[in-house]
């Protein structure tokens, strides 16, 4: 995997984790959901990097 990609991965988890806790901030979603949420987030982060 090269630089890029990895870069474009993170900042794609970041947006992500950002989306969710200012989702959860705001009242639109509840803890449950938005940790699968990130869950989710780390899942793809970890893959994208064992690429």
């Amino acid at each position: 995997m090269s630089d890029h990609d990895i870069h474009d991965a993170v900042e794609a988890f970041l947006n992500e984790a950002d989306d969710a806790y200012s989702e959860y901030e705001q009242g639109y979603t509840d803890a449950d959901a938005t940790l699968r949420r990130l869950e989710t987030a780390i899942e793809e982060l970890r893959a994208a990097a064992e690429e």
